[in-house]
């Protein structure tokens, strides 16, 4: 489980292949792999190359702003950075629990980011690749060939999405950065007539959420030769859950499990966030790599998102998600499954618990009340500090924040949920190179097994909105003395093009 060593012996004697950018993702991201003169590979690596830095110029800004300003970090999972800036300061406020009608709007609000952020990755993102085959033709491999192919599927994922993002119109304010978390609770409940219109459908949603879980479920058992083994590596896995073990998006404890499912910890106040897990920096990438400080930086890298979160609890608490969840877990006849394209498996069980935790929810009397916030105990002119953690759609999401005296931010530290795959990432780009990639031609095909490798993990490299459709791309090989041996160019609208 180690991390492949970051230099080689005779470094001249490499030969290089370089995919700039990654495609489907937001951001600039590129991977480089080193071949030696068997045309074995070497190294791998994924690289984020470009800087954001949020937390640096949220620093000076009044403390009340910070839920609204660091949401801008991403266009589709918003919610969950403004839920996480707005957890860590009502702690900074020494506010122990928010109302009641405050605690399951945030909630609704979230789950509304889940269901709509999964199905937006799975439908428009992912499916293609998986309903037509990572080498199937370029202009058919997307949502518009899905939609051709397969209308039913495609007309589902986008309502899905829709009416995920009208709860949280509904909650948040509007669809795309909302304002209705706020320091000590939330500024309005729903109304009567915006209940009964979410209401009206939330059974629909469910329904089509466990169609989801079985289109996957029956790609993943039908090709075990394919979805068991591509980019399959060993891993600690790390998430929240309840005291009582349950699978919960909103509010929990960390947990870690090691690679055999064992307990590395449990029930950690999330408050000390600092005393289990640390940050690498590495020189060749902008993003940073936690690691678990008991096991050590070789050692310690983890999973977060589905993949890890519903291995890490004990049981979800929604029935048809729960039953969804026995099944994975059997399975992997007791043991943790890490097949990377497992991360799509357990993320529609998951968009199925969002969907009934909705559907529960509206059926709470509590989202119409009127008892929106809860006032600080923080006195004027002292220094105080709180960290928020949210399961974001892909992981576990780390906001923590320092006040000063004059309420301006003096410091932030965010570790989101891509920062916390990121040797994840890396290593399942690493396994599918080496099993698909000879050395000797490249094609789009071989480009794409890669990406898909990446994707699984439904990345944000700058933890921002996702580019739908081709990204421009240029792969060359390049031998020993510098010479282009082969070449693939891909342009903007897909089309593929061997030099």
């Amino acid at each position: 489980m180690t991390y492949e060593l970051e230099t080689a012996a005779n470094p001249e004697q490499l030969r290089r292949v370089a995919i700039d950018p990654v495609s489907r993702v937001e951001g600039h991201g590129k991977v480089t792999i080193l071949l030696d003169e068997n045309n074995q590979v070497h190294q791998v690596r994924l690289h984020i190359v470009e800087f954001r830095g949020f937390e640096r110029f949220i620093q000076g800004r009044p403390y009340w702003e910070v839920p609204v300003m660091v949401q801008r970090l991403c266009g589709i999972c918003p919610v969950s950075h403004h839920l996480a800036a707005s957890k860590a300061l009502d702690v900074m406020l020494g506010i122990k629990q928010v109302t009641p009608t405050a605690d399951k709007m945030r909630r609704l609000m979230h789950y509304g980011q889940m269901l709509q952020s999964h199905a937006l990755h799975f439908f428009h993102l992912s499916s293609p690749d998986l309903l037509f085959g990572f080498d199937s033709e370029v202009a058919k491999r997307n949502v518009v060939g899905v939609a051709g192919a397969h209308p039913e599927i495609a007309k589902k994922g986008v309502l899905l999405r829709k009416y995920g993002q009208e709860v949280i119109r509904h909650t948040a304010g509007k669809r795309v950065h909302g304002t209705a978390s706020v320091p000590g609770g939330v500024n309005k409940s729903l109304s009567s007539a915006e209940r009964a219109e979410l209401l009206k459908d939330a059974y629909q949603m469910v329904a089509w959420s466990r169609d989801a879980v079985q289109i996957i479920k029956q790609l993943h058992t039908a090709t075990p030769e394919l979805y068991d083994v591509f980019g399959h590596f060993e891993s600690n896995m790390m998430g929240l859950v309840t005291p009582t073990g349950d699978l919960d998006f909103y509010h929990g404890a960390l947990r870690a499990k090691d690679a055999d499912g064992k307990i590395i910890f449990d029930q950690v106040d999330y408050q000390g966030y600092m005393d289990v897990v640390e940050e690498e920096v590495r020189p060749w990438s902008y993003m940073k790599f936690p690691f678990l400080k008991q096991l050590g930086r070789e050692n310690g890298w983890y999973k977060v998102g589905p993949l890890a979160r519903i291995q890490n609890c004990d049981q979800i608490p929604t029935p048809l998600a729960e039953g969804e969840r026995k099944e994975f877990v059997a399975y992997g006849n007791g043991k943790p499954i890490h097949a990377t394209l497992a991360y799509h498996w357990a993320r529609m069980i998951e968009m199925l618990f969002a969907a009934e935790m909705i559907k529960d929810l509206l059926h709470d009397d509590d989202i119409e009340g009127k008892d929106l916030m809860v006032t600080g105990t923080r006195k004027p002119g002292t220094e105080a500090e709180g960290v928020g953690v949210i399961e974001a759609p892909r992981g576990t999401l780390f906001h923590h924040y320092r006040v000063g005296e004059d309420d301006l931010v003096t410091m932030a530290n965010l570790i989101v949920s891509t920062t916390n795959n990121n040797q994840a990432m890396n290593t399942a780009v690493r396994e599918v190179a080496k099993k698909y990639l000879n050395g000797k031609e490249l094609t789009e095909g071989l480009l794409n097994h890669i990406e898909v490798a990446i994707r699984a993990y439904d990345p944000c490299l700058s933890c921002a909105t996702h580019a739908l459709g081709q990204m421009p791309l240029e792969v060359s090989l390049i031998d020993a003395a510098g010479t282009v041996i082969d070449q693939v160019t891909r342009n903007a609208q897909g089309i593929c093009r061997i030099e």
